[in-house]
């Protein structure tokens, strides 16, 4: 039994790795099975490109496949960067970039940046069944980056009630309370009576 991770970022591939680890299936990249092939965004939601770049990956590979579809919403920006979280500097741009042009953005407005992660998971069949699942995890944008793990906006988001941004986390407990985390674990039954049915 083989399920595909439907990413190419591989900080995702890392944390779905480790959410998913399970003795009863195994877990492939795009890169195992050579498919190159991208996937535009252009859904209007989360849930929407999820299910596009699964249903693409599943379509190519004849497999069950997984993505996910997520961002960071900030309140005083209503919402933004949102879906455009992974593309707010530009193409070319490195998560660095994208941190330092949010930390601009939120200068001209007074802290705290209350903000959320949020993500939608979806799981995607050969023949185009689809099961979706969402989650969020709530804390705030804060001005100095801290912490060498994770990617994206981590270093500057502050996880409510941890006195510790994403990226301070180690990775299990990243996996447990993480926006990721909870989508993963909410389509998981399912995951597991599709896989058990292969």
């Amino acid at each position: 039994m083989r399920l595909l991770l439907g990413t190419h970022n591989l900080g995702k591939q890392a944390e779905l790795l480790a959410l998913l680890a399970n003795p009863h299936w195994e877990i492939v990249t795009p890169h195992d099975l050579g498919l190159e092939f991208e996937v535009e965004e252009v859904g209007a939601t989360y849930a929407e490109n999820a299910r596009l770049k699964a249903v693409s990956f599943a379509a190519q590979s004849g497999l069950w496949s997984l993505s996910d579809d997520s961002g960071l919403e900030v309140t005083v920006l209503n919402g933004a960067p949102g879906l455009r979280s992974a593309r707010l500097a530009g193409k070319g741009k490195t998560d660095s970039d994208r941190r330092r042009l949010l930390l601009e953005m939120l200068k001209v407005h007074p802290r705290p940046w209350a903000a959320q992660f949020r993500a939608t998971v979806a799981l995607a069949g050969p023949t185009g069944e689809v099961e979706l699942a969402e989650g969020q995890c709530d804390g705030e944008i804060i001005p100095d980056e801290r912490g060498t793990g994770g990617f994206g906006y981590d270093p500057i988001f502050l996880v409510l009630g941890t006195g510790r941004t994403m990226a301070e986390l180690e990775m299990n407990e990243k996996n447990r309370i993480s926006h990721r985390a909870r989508a993963v674990d909410a389509v998981r039954p399912a995951l597991e009576l599709r896989l058990s049915d292969q």
